[in-house]
């Protein structure tokens, strides 16, 4: 089963390949491991685990206690020199003003037709700011940013072969990091805020924190040196080899390994897109959904690349196209039962299936599903983000998702939030 597919039609970055410091630990661990986005070329292999344990295992850790997720799937740049600030303020999507140590903001890169090149994340520290972005972003990224340092005092670098990141989630994750660390500068990790940093210790090794939730729940990205990765990673969890048996409660407080299905259901209950799958490089920002835009673009600050597309759209339009969440309704005949990986088997709309407007044979299609999944939160209710055509993108419109033999009825949701705690 692949974790999910680079959205069908993109023009995608640049590929890459990274191997993972913990990958022969996941082995160890009996780890399903597949190719990032189902991409698998022998210039482009980025392997991620599948899951550990049953799906609804991995999860309920993610809601209950604390879960770990290895994520090398993402890479690192950094902004160094006197003018940086300045520099990338005059460069993305986000206003940077007021942007003080230790604090991370979300932002769009954009090209000059305003199409997203790069969903970043950026962390502001003493002597740097680094930036968070998907590793098939990054070098695209890289040379966008660098070809616009003309005279600023300021240099953009890729630093992705000494970083590894691992990100931490649930409602146990803050006190369990803090429990486990030394604090070192920033913000306090047993109280740290949504969209604030810091640095910690862990044995020998120095680590920068910053807080987003995309799950909903308490979510920490730990960057790490890449030599103290593996050490890290064990002390914060519970191997499989250490658990009395794979059960809901871990045999320890520590943290459970977890792969990327169960990260992805409790995402997409929490409405947070992912750059590749429910957008990409030919999407406008204001395709994104009303959170997504909110939370990385500002229309108050100056000029930066791809703004006049952007204020454009804001003031006069709308674009063709939006994300939407969708309520999928099954068959009151289908029996939920699991598969291998403890997902629930009955019909699903995966990336790509069409969305048509009306339940009858040539009904026009509107848009497609980029993601979807059954929420336990939810009561396993079939839950989906659509990219679908403006006309139909309004809460309450009524939908139907084309599958092989059968059409499903969906209905479009107010937000792409689904559940938040």
């Amino acid at each position: 089963m692949l974790l999910f597919r680079l959205r069908f039609g993109y023009p995608l970055p640049s590929l890459v390949s990274r191997r993972s410091p913990l990958l022969d630990l996941h082995r160890q661990g009996d780890a399903l491991i597949s190719p990032y986005g189902g991409v698998s070329t022998p210039d482009s292999t980025i392997l991620l685990v599948e899951a550990f344990d049953p799906v609804q295992i991995e999860y309920a850790a993610i809601r209950s206690h604390a879960a770990v997720f290895d994520e090398p799937n993402r890479a690192t740049l950094s902004v160094t020199g006197p003018d940086r600030l300045e520099f990338l303020n005059r460069m993305v999507t986000q206003e940077l003003k007021g942007f003080a140590p230790y604090s991370a903001r979300r932002s769009f890169w954009l090209n000059r037709k305003g199409r997203i090149d790069g969903d970043l994340k950026l962390i502001n520290l003493p002597d740097l700011i680094l930036i968070d972005v998907d590793a098939h972003a990054a070098q695209r990224t890289l040379a966008g940013l660098g070809s616009f340092i003309i005279s600023e005092d300021c240099a953009v670098e890729d630093q992705t072969e000494r970083w590894h990141r691992l990100s931490l989630h649930g409602p146990a994750a803050a006190a369990l990091l803090a429990q486990l660390s030394m604090p070192v500068a920033g913000s306090p990790i047993a109280e740290i805020q949504s969209g604030h940093a810091a640095t910690i210790r862990i044995g020998t090794s120095e680590i920068i924190v910053d807080r987003h939730d995309p799950t909903g729940e308490i979510g920490l990205a730990l960057l790490i040196p890449v030599e103290h990765a593996a050490a890290v990673y064990e002390s914060l969890s519970t191997p499989w080899s250490a658990r009395e048996s794979r059960s809901i409660t871990p045999s320890s407080d520590l943290a459970r390994r977890i792969g990327w299905h169960a990260l992805n259901i409790a995402r997409i209950e929490r409405g947070t897109p992912l750059y590749l799958a429910d957008f990409g490089p030919d999407s406008l920002p204001h395709e994104t959904g009303s959170e997504t835009l909110n939370d990385r673009v500002s229309f108050k600050k100056g000029c930066y690349l791809g703004q006049e597309v952007v204020a454009r759209m804001n003031a006069l339009g709308h674009p063709k196209q939006r994300l939407v969440g969708l309520r999928i309704e099954l068959p009151s005949s289908v029996d939920a039962k699991s598969n291998a990986l403890g997902l629930p088997d009955m019909p699903q709309a995966v990336t790509g299936t069409p969305i048509v407007a009306a339940d009858e044979p040539g009904a026009p299609i509107v848009g497609a599903v980029t993601s979807s999944c059954c929420a336990p939160m939810l009561s396993q209710a079939h839950i989906a983000f659509a990219m679908v055509k403006w006309s139909h993108a309004t809460e309450g419109t009524k939908l139907w998702v084309q599958l092989d033999d059968r059409r499903l009825p969906a209905t479009v949701r107010e937000s792409l939030v689904f559940w938040n705690r």
